[in-house]
């Protein structure tokens, strides 16, 4: 019998357009699906970890009714590898590629010492569209604004089509032996705080498909528009299953483009969501051309910026109590379900940054704690670029008001009224600035100020004036 091959899964937690995998069932030799629970770099949020926990269920019980079942190792990588090599005599390691700097560094030390010791190593893309290579300005270098970026994506020769699963694997002749999975400890269980997760996810490959078929079956024709509606059921909810690669990008782009051919009504809406997929896409081109991203600006005078340090205001933010009723609803929606919609996290985001004058850097934290999509590079990405320090970033002077955001894309209040159920019988006039409602209006809708829903902990038009200054300072105009 062949030796065996070890198909190292990461961020690839899926058995369709699975190059690794693929190459492994394609060389008639014994297969050994391996995860290693990592030790070092950036550790998982909370909600990564309960969704990385179901994800992986699901993928052992793919890959056992296969013919191979999968693996679980923790520690550092090199070290499990080496140990799984000599105890198999695997002669072959395959892996889809990451793109975060510390993975990187992992990866390529691991593929060059793996060589030099004669094994073979081959890594591939499963989780992008295109390399970060692949796709440069005019000069060669890594775009820095997103329109020029996706046009050249456009422009580029499609992606391969994706690659479908494999009917069946070889198990090693000897049963390879590894972790139980509840050993782990991945979920919460004192308290066990997850019961919105449960309530409104199922992680797994078989969801995300079903999941990426409705959507193009039915909201994507008028997604253009529904996107930014926090209260309508009009986006695909794919971001925690393409973070953990539950379904891959190319899958995605094939299957809109079907659904654009089958529906030329259609057209529109697929292209406005294949340029959030490219949104997705630049911001790994351009944390794998910046590895601070995370943590540092990409504009250096903003390593100046006067944040303010106010931990009782961070914490109202994160509770969902500021009393601007949007940013609360959305605050709430992330600690209940591990997930907020996109017009929401960057309202929310504009609060905590220009409104409380606190770091970007303290909402990047937050959200990776909370959400069940958080990705290293979406996460800083959208932080930096609502901050106005990062790549193609919305300029600082542009303060979302919270009130008028609330009023424009919830305008019958059904997010509010969902999320903030306390405020659910004001009239629309009044859910997004309940403070300013007559009493008359407060005591019908049964609800008094500052005992069932704060007054707002900061003016925002006081609140504007103070961020715009300190931006000034920065720039050097004075202040």
């Amino acid at each position: 019998m062949p030796a065996p091959v070890i198909v190292w899964f990461r961020q690839d937690l899926r058995l369709a357009d699975n190059p690794a995998l693929s190459l492994a069932a394609a060389s008639g030799a014994p297969v050994i699906p391996l995860f290693v629970l990592e030790e070092g770099g950036r550790p998982l949020g909370g909600a990564s970890r309960w969704w990385l926990h179901h994800a992986l269920a699901r993928l052992a019980g793919s890959l056992a009714a296969l013919g191979s079942p999968l693996v679980l190792r923790r520690g550092e990588p090199a070290a499990v590898l080496d140990a799984l090599i000599a105890e198999t005599g695997a002669d072959t390691v395959l892996w889809n590629r990451r793109y975060e700097p510390d993975a990187v560094a992992v990866d390529s030390a691991i593929k060059a010492g793996l060589r030099e010791r004669g094994l073979t190593v081959r890594s591939h893309n499963a989780a992008l569209l295109f390399e970060p290579w692949e796709i440069r300005n005019k000069s060669g270098d890594p775009f820095r604004v997103f329109t020029p970026f996706w046009r050249a994506c456009l422009g580029a020769p499609p992606p391969p089509r994706p690659l479908p699963a494999p009917v069946s694997l070889t198990s090693p002749a000897k049963p390879v032996t590894g972790d139980a999975l509840d050993g782990w400890g991945l979920p919460p269980t004192k308290p066990d705080w997850a019961g919105g997760l449960r309530e409104a996810w199922v992680p797994g490959e078989a969801a995300a498909r079903e999941g990426l078929l409705d959507f193009l079956d039915g909201p994507v024709a008028t997604y253009g528009g529904d996107r930014d509606r926090p209260g309508i059921d009009g986006t695909s909810r794919l971001s925690p299953h393409l973070r953990f690669g539950e379904i891959g990008p190319r899958q995605v782009w094939h299957a809109a483009r079907h659904a654009a051919d089958a529906r030329p009504g259609a057209a529109p809406g697929v292209d406005a969501f294949l340029r959030e997929i490219g949104w997705r896409e630049f911001s790994v081109h351009l944390l794998h051309a910046n590895p601070g991203l995370p943590d540092t600006p990409l504009d250096p005078r903003f390593a100046a910026f006067p944040w303010t340090d106010d931990a009782a205001a961070a914490g109202a933010w994160r509770r969902g109590r500021t009393g601007y009723p949007i940013v609360d609803a959305g605050m709430r929606q992330l600690w209940e379900t591990g997930w907020m919609h996109n017009r929401v996290r960057m309202i929310a985001a504009s609060f905590l940054i220009k409104d409380l004058l606190q770091p970007w850097q303290t909402g990047e934290a937050w959200f990776w704690d909370t959400l069940v999509d958080a990705d290293a590079a979406n996460n800083a990405a959208g932080w930096q670029w609502v901050a106005g320090c990062g790549a193609d970033a919305a300029p600082f002077f542009r303060v979302f008001n919270p009130i008028l955001q609330g009023e424009k894309f919830d305008p019958d209040g059904a997010y509010v009224r969902r999320f903030v159920p306390e405020l659910a019988k004001l009239p629309d006039a009044w859910i997004h600035k309940p403070w300013q409602a007559p009493p008359a209006v407060l005591c019908a809708a049964g609800v008094t100020i500052g005992r069932d829903y704060p007054a707002p902990i900061i003016d925002h038009a006081l609140a504007r004036d103070r961020a715009l200054a300190a931006f000034k300072a920065v720039k050097g105009e004075g202040g």
